[in-house]
Order: C-alpha cells, then structure tokens, then sequence
C-alpha cells in the first residue's frame, strides 16, 4: 500500500500499562463514536490465550468491532513489522466502513513503530533465515549471542544472552546485509500516520492501585480457566523460545502444571512478573509519551460523560 492513509477523524490512541483500564475506555468510545477498535498488545494476537491475555471477551466483541485480536498461530513470532502492516489494512478497511479506529493497547514498541515508521531492513532471503534457525536450534543460548558478539558486537550489547529469537534475529540481518541491525534500527522510517495528528490518550493509574488491580484480574484468570488454557498451550509443542510461550503467568502455570509448584506459589510468582512487567511499562511510558494526554479514570466515573472531552482534538 503506497497511498498515505487521510481522515477526517483520526485515530484515536489509548496506551497504558497493564490494568489501567486502556480496554474500558476503548469500548466506551467505540461505542459513542462507532469506532473499530484494533489491538496494539503483542500478547493478544495470539489465538491460543485469551483468558491469560485479558483479551476482549465475546461480549466485548458484540459491543464493537474488534481487530487484530488472536488472529496469530502461537507457532509464529509475530512481529513489529507484521502489527504495522495488519493495522494499515484495518485502518483502511476501518475508514471504507465509516468507522473511526480506536488503537488499544500496552505495547510501547507497536506505537512507537506507528507513529516514527520502521526502519528499512531489506527482506532477509529464505536460506540465510533458515540458516540461522537451524543454527539457533542446535547451539545454546550463550553460544548463539557468543556469535553475534563476534559479527556484530554492537547489537550484541543491547541484547540479552537468553533472548534467543532477538539474537538469530540480529545474527541474519547482519548476515543478508553486512550491515548491523542497530544500525538498521537508527535509520529513521515512514509512518503510515503520515500526515494525520491521532489523538494520543494515555491511562494513568496510581501503582499500588495498579497492582491491587493486576492481583484481583489474576486471580479472576484463574477462576475462568487459565491453568485450562496453559495446560492446552502446553499440548502444542510450541518452541519455548517463541513469544506466546513468554506470556506473563504461563511460565509458572506450566511449573504448576508440572508438579515443581503449588498453585499458590505459582500465582505468587505470576503477580511478581506482572508487577515486573508493569513497572518496565511506566518505564517505557514516561520516557517516550511525555506529551500524550493524561488519563485518570476511577472506577465510579461516567466514561461517557468524559469521552467527548477526552477526543476532541
């Protein structure tokens, strides 16, 4: 697609950590404004998690039109690029239909990509990725990033020696190239924004209440069936190495699962990494949204009320 998307009613965009709330708000002006809402978490794509994803529920759906929400196989590494180019298509299939796009979601990395543009790597051929898939499958971690610190000693630095997808990554880049994927990844792209100013909304949600809330919706996971889910993910095979496998709390199910934990040791451990993961989003947010518009919702606030406020541009 080479035209430049247009709109007379932009996108809206509502980021934010874990729990805050982001979802509420996006169905609620769906809602009024007869939007699409269009995923931006790189963990609710996958179709094989919906109860430990938090994604929309059926009810959800009936209220508004959803996208990109677990339409990706657990047995692919969904990546950055991909989302961009999925969201462009529902973006425009979006304004064919009338409908404002609401994009939803706690990945820093999706709306970063969508606002600056991804940078220009080239298509990496079949036999140099096939290469580096098999090399990455038969060597252990260590050894792999050992490699990509001889090649290319500065992606080397950025990446941790256990991140095995983001090291073969790096590795067949600089292979296909010659050139290294930091510097890939400095070299500034297009938006498929270009040219439209969307409405930048930003949960914020004071962290202890973020976490009281993390807790309870963990817990209501458990109860509507996540050790269920964990337990049918586990039947698949999936390559451990691969995103899906990483979810928060299927780690420590899965070692539930297996005998190692007991089911209260397991949702402790769960709450401790979504905690993590929390904070590493503040972290991410405040460093890179300073000027998006704050949001401060409580639960016994009329969102409809607010919505027309919170939109207009």
């Amino acid at each position: 697609m080479t035209q430049p998307l247009t709109s007379q009613s932009p996108p809206i965009l509502i980021a934010g950590p874990t729990a805050s709330g982001k979802s509420q708000l996006g169905l609620a002006i769906a809602e009024r404004v007869g939007g699409v809402i269009i995923n931006a978490d790189s963990m609710q794509v996958y179709q094989e998690l919906r109860v430990l994803t938090a994604r929309p529920d059926a009810d959800d759906e009936a209220r508004a039109p959803h996208r990109l929400y677990g339409h990706v196989s657990g047995y692919e590494a969904y990546s950055v690029a991909r989302w961009v180019a999925d969201t462009e298509v529902a973006l425009r299939e979006a304004a064919a239909a009338g409908k404002r796009a609401i994009i939803v979601g706690g990945t820093g990395l999706y709306f970063k990509a969508l606002l600056e543009g991804l940078s220009p790597i080239p298509a990496i051929p079949a036999d140099i990725r096939a290469r580096w898939r098999e090399e990455a499958a038969k060597v252990s971690a260590v050894a792999l990033h050992d490699q990509l610190t001889t090649y290319d000693p500065a992606m080397a630095a950025r990446i941790e020696p256990s991140d095995r997808q983001r090291v073969t990554r790096a590795l067949e880049v600089f292979d296909a190239t010659g050139v290294s994927l930091d510097t890939w990844q400095k070299t500034p792209g297009r938006s498929i924004l270009a040219g439209v100013e969307p409405v930048r909304l930003e949960m914020s949600v004071l962290r202890a209440d973020l976490h009281a809330r993390c807790d309870a919706r963990f817990d209501a996971m458990i109860a509507g069936g996540a050790l269920d889910e964990v337990a049918a993910l586990l039947q698949l095979g999936i390559d451990p190495d691969y995103p899906v496998m990483r979810a928060l709390g299927v780690r420590p199910l899965a070692d539930h699962l297996a005998g190692k934990l007991s089911l209260a040791t397991a949702v402790d451990q769960a709450k401790a990494e979504t905690r993590q993961y929390v904070k590493r989003q503040e972290t991410w947010l405040t460093r890179n949204m300073v000027s998006w518009r704050a949001v401060v919702l409580n639960e016994n606030d009329d969102i409809g009320d607010r919505i027309d406020h919170l939109i207009d541009q």
